[in-house]
């Protein structure tokens, strides 16, 4: 499952970060890290993007973004 499948309030742990190049170094250097948990806390009312909390602070991501985050329901 993909982070924007991830259902709101409920939390998943990152499995895999994919994607290529500075868009990966960006997610990465983000705290999108493999074995982070992460919680969709928000979604905007057409879809996108997506408000996430994880670390302690909230991330607002492009829902092509969340994509390339794989994750791991608890």
């Amino acid at each position: 499952m993909t982070l924007n499948e991830l259902e709101i309030g409920k939390p998943g742990k990152i499995t895999a970060v994919n994607g290529q190049g500075a868009l990966r170094d960006r997610l990465l250097d983000m705290g999108l890290t493999p074995r982070t948990v992460v919680m969709v806390r928000k979604v905007a009312p057409m879809g996108d993007p997506i408000e996430i909390t994880l670390r302690g602070y909230e991330l607002t991501l492009r829902i092509e973004d969340a994509a390339m985050i794989e994750v791991q329901c608890d």
